[in-house]
């Protein structure tokens, strides 16, 4: 009868429970339904409500709109996980409950669901659930979602929806078996865990308060012993509880002291303690993780080697799993875990359902596949299992064509280990056979159709294909077929593969076979032909006739001859080459030297002509005053003045005027001005391990020096800073920097692309180009790098915050680098680095072809393509066509040539007589006439030739 009453109060708890949800349920519904509905009680007639109705009725079509979109999109690329989670958003919204169930059904096949979706899935689910069939329903969507991650809030959410259940035959032990499940999984937890053990204790409580005798009646022996029976449950619970480092442990032993009317055992007090002091270590670790920023991965790497030395491996694996929970898509983490469950753990269910669940998370990543077949193998899978798992992984999306050779690899071994190679003929061995054929026509179609390679140049798969057939079967004339294939595929220039052939046949062959592979070896190879003719000659010697040797020597000597001839040939071509590029650097050495001559010959004449000019000056402006007519001076409105009466009259101030002000263009004049007057110090090339090279600085920069002591100061202390300046005292942006040390010069290059007045500055070692001309500094890698993404097509106007925002949803992103041109300008790339390359595989997944800012970018793994070098001229007419650069300046040649010499000198150069008609007279042939060096003129003449034109 006690327990028939128990029932029934545990079934009235479970009613009332149930009447709850289907309340909250018909809220639900009331809210759901909109104002004109007759259900609401709305008025429909309102003109008000009309108009809401009529927006609702918009939004609604909208909706319907974006979710055909959505599914369409889908049907095309189902593996679109935020389009999964816009359209379980969207259906939601729209209370399409079949559609809502059927979407996230198709997304959780294809993905692990994390935590937020699978709560929201089973509130829906448990709102509809009101007879037992649909009970049992729900119980399955709950024993699904606590498979993929660990989620101490969905057992949570589990346990208390069994309690409704209780009422049923068996509900009571249904409840506290999910409960210990509960427990198991997440009961370690040290944040979380303590509110699990707290609702079990509440449950058997409530479950001891039904089992209480009417007051004022006697218990039987049967309700007294129920009542021994639940107490030491609950005291079970305080005792197993007080032994785990949990948040709060002492207002757990404080509410167990006030609880239990005996004291509290020695034993229970002794644990206790000891769980305050593990408490006490894991604490940093835990107040780590409470600090930083998702995903955690440091932290939690650090809590996993704290936990892994104390060598508890319930423990390891809680920590391994809370670490997943947050970081799912790193392969490496999973790999780690599920080596340690393979190693240490080696329990079938949790092993297989790791190895599952990183799959599930990282299709990619082809080591988590392999780690998977092996584990099932290990485990004794049935054969159909594993050859499924084998086809998923062929259709998992691999990022490399030399993946899926692994794969294939594997699944090779693992059917090649089921064969019993003493049997001439078995199912299995053929199975292995059609294997290797199928994997080598995959490689051939699929593979190489995708990536452009097959993946397995050097033929693996087939060499390991004639090994078995050679060594396991018996079968030599199926390994050469097979060998004959891999010659025929480009390997038959390449010494190692020979050998390997020849290997296998000395060891499962003949020596008639060893002898023709040699010969044709030495004929075909190209990389090391000496080396085969060696072995060629050391099997004549051990095993060959007289016949034999002598034609094994003349075949390698013909062969080692034209080798030797052809690698003179090739020798002499690079020594021309070498001798050409020295003759052309010695003539652009020649030329610079000449301009260099020139340029300093010009500029003495030119002194030469002022200091002339200088004395003549008194006697040129009193002939001209007279002939010269009136000039109009700028800004004297129509007062008329010669120049030199101007400066005569302004002679208090010299000639160059009166003094300006102090503003900030004639501060700039000024500067420049004084800047003539530094002699210019040459760069010693001795010092160049001291030395930093800076350039593309603002040609605007005031100061130079100081600014830039101020930015390398930080790198060490700096000896010197030659700003280069132009004839004219302006900066030209660039400077060399000297420093004391040659560290501080080397910290100095991390400086490099640092924006300084709005320009990235450039830093590069200083190097002497006439001694390394081919030396170019580029900092970045120009080879593929997996974990590094390349997006083009972004607005000019997205800044570097604003791309991490959008990259750091798929995995830790650790630099940013947005590609601008010399003036800073972005010039819409950038180079995006992940943390490994499982996450940047998953962000070009998820990136490529996404809107930002109304803009379609285009994602891809850092790959640049090789730089073309200039062609290089023929032999003999380099020197015919090639015009040196520094005829053009330093910025090559300008879009227009125009002289800046005046018309009536050019004119003068080279006279010409006119007749009165206009006809040219004959002038005599230049080259037998010896041209007249030309008359200095003073410039009295200049001008005189000027005002007559």
């Amino acid at each position: 009868r006690s327990a028939a009453w128990l029932r029934r109060k545990l079934h009235k708890m479970a009613a009332a429970g149930a009447e709850a949800a289907a309340v909250a349920a018909e809220e639900e519904k009331k809210k759901r339904l909109p104002e004109g509905d007759p259900e609401s009680g709305g008025d429909s007639e309102d003109e008000g409500d009309s108009d809401s109705s009529g927006d609702g009725e918009d939004e609604e079509k909208e909706n319907e709109a974006e979710i055909q979109r959505l599914e369409e999109q889908l049907s095309i690329n189902a593996f679109d996980y935020n389009c999964h989670l816009d359209l379980i958003k969207l259906l939601r919204q729209e209370g399409e409950l079949v559609k809502l169930r059927r979407a996230r059904q198709k997304m959780s096949e294809l993905f692990p669901l994390t935590e937020e979706i699978w709560l929201d899935w089973l509130k829906d689910e448990i709102k509809m659930a009101s007879e037992s069939s649909e009970r049992e329903k729900v119980y399955e969507l709950f024993e699904r979602a606590v498979k993929d991650y660990i989620c101490p809030e969905i057992w949570l959410e589990y346990a208390q929806y069994s309690i409704g259940g209780i009422g049923q035959e068996g509900g009571i032990e249904k409840v506290r078996s999910i409960f210990e499940r509960a427990l198991t999984a997440v009961g370690l937890h040290v944040t979380k865990g303590t509110a699990l053990w707290e609702a079990y204790r509440e449950f058997e409580n409530a479950i001891l308060e039904t089992a209480q005798p009417a007051p004022g009646s006697i218990p039987s022996p049967e309700q007294q012993q129920m009542l021994c029976s639940q107490l030491e449950k609950i005291h079970t619970l305080f005792r197993r509880q007080l032994g785990i480092p949990l948040l709060d442990m002492e207002a757990s032993y404080a509410e167990y002291e006030e609880w239990s009317e005996d004291p509290i055992p020695e034993t229970t007090v002794k644990n206790y303690k000891k769980a305050l002091q593990q408490l006490e270590k894991c604490k940093p670790y835990e107040e780590a993780l409470l600090g930083a920023e998702t995903p955690k991965l440091a932290e939690y790497q650090a809590y996993i080697d704290f936990e892994m030395k104390a060598g508890d491996p319930a423990r390891i694996q809680l920590i391994y799993e809370r670490a997943l929970a947050e970081n799912c898509l790193v392969p490496d983490l999973w790999a780690r875990y599920n080596q340690y469950l393979d190693r240490q753990l080696k329990v079938k269910e949790l092993v297989l359902s790791a190895h599952d669940r990183a799959v599930r998370n990282c299709p990619w990543t082809v080591g988590l596949w392999i780690r998977y077949l092996l584990a099932m193998e290990r485990h004794r899978v049935d054969h159909g299992i594993i050859s499924e798992m084998f086809e998923k992984a062929l259709n998992a999306g691999f990022i490399q064509a030399t993946d899926y050779v692994e794969i294939w690899q594997a699944y090779l071994d693992y059917l090649r280990r089921r064969v019993d190679f003493t049997q001439d003929s078995s199912k299995e061995l053929e199975e292995l056979r059609s294997a290797f054929a199928r994997a080598v026509e995959y490689l051939k179609q699929e593979v190489e159709e995708r990536f452009s390679e097959s993946g397995d140049p050097s033929c693996t798969i087939m060499q390991n294909w004639a090994r078995v057939e050679a060594r396991l079967c018996n079968n030599m004339q199926k390994a050469r077929e097979l060998w004959d294939n891999i010659m025929t595929k480009g390997n038959a220039k390449y010494a190692n593969m020979w050998l390997e052939y020849y290997n296998l046949e000395r060891a499962h062959g003949d020596t008639q076979h060893c002898r023709k592979a040699l010969h044709r070896a030495v004929q075909c190879t190209s990389d090391y032909p000496e080396h085969v003719c060696e072995v060629l000659l050391t099997l004549e010697r051990i095993e060959g006739t007289l016949e034999d040797w002598d034609a094994a020597v003349q075949k390698t000597e013909n062969r080692l001859a034209r080798v030797n001839e052809q690698r003179a040939k090739a020798a002499e071509k690079e020594a021309a080459l070498a001798k050409q590029e020295e003759e052309k650097a010695e003539q652009r050495k020649q030329a610079r030297a000449e301009k260099k001559a020139s340029k300093k010959a010009k500029k003495n004449r030119i002194g030469d002509k002022r200091k002339a000019d200088d004395d003549d000056e008194g006697e040129w402006g009193q002939e001209e005053e007279a002939e010269q007519p009136s000039k109009r001076h700028k800004g004297d409105g129509d007062g008329i003045h010669l120049e030199e009466d101007m400066e005569v009259e302004t002679g208090l101030f010299g000639r160059s005027g009166p003094e300006k002000p102090d503003y900030p263009g004639n501060q700039k004049e000024k500067a420049s001005t004084s800047r003539k007057d530094i002699p210019k110090v040459l760069h010693d090339s001795s010092k160049d391990n001291v030395t930093v090279f800076v350039s593309n600085l603002s040609y605007t920069m005031a100061d130079p020096e100081v600014k830039l002591k101020e930015l390398f100061e930080s790198c060490g202390e700096v000896a010197e800073i030659r700003p280069v300046f132009s004839n004219k005292g302006t900066f030209r942006g660039y400077c060399y920097v000297e420093f004391k040390e040659e560290k501080s010069a080397l910290q100095a290059l991390g400086l490099d692309r640092k924006v300084v007045e709005g320009r990235p500055m450039f830093v590069s070692p200083c190097v002497d180009k006439n001694k390394n001309p081919d030396f170019k500094v580029f900092r970045y890698s120009t080879t593929l790098e997996k974990h590094k993404l390349f997006i083009s097509g972004l607005p000019f106007s997205c800044t570097k915050e604003e791309l991490e925002d959008v990259c750091k949803a798929h995995g830790n992103v650790k630099d940013i680098r947005l590609v601008t041109n010399r003036a800073g300008k972005p010039k819409g790339l950038a180079y995006v680095e992940y943390e490994n390359e499982a996450q940047a595989s998953q962000a070009v997944l998820k990136m490529d072809g996404l809107t930002v800012k109304e803009h379609v970018i285009k994602v891809a793994i850092s790959n640049p393509p090789l730089r073309k070098l200039p062609d290089k001229p023929e032999p003999g007419r380099a020197s015919q066509f090639a015009v040196p650069r520094q005829v053009y300046g330093a910025r090559g040649k300008g879009r227009t040539q125009l002289s800046m010499m005046p018309r009536a000198l050019q004119r003068q150069s080279n006279p010409v007589a006119k007749a009165e008609n206009g006809m040219v007279q004959n002038l005599p042939a230049t080259s037998s006439v010896p041209s007249e060096e030309p008359k200095k003129m003073s410039n009295a003449d200049f001008a005189k030739m000027l005002l007559k034109k």
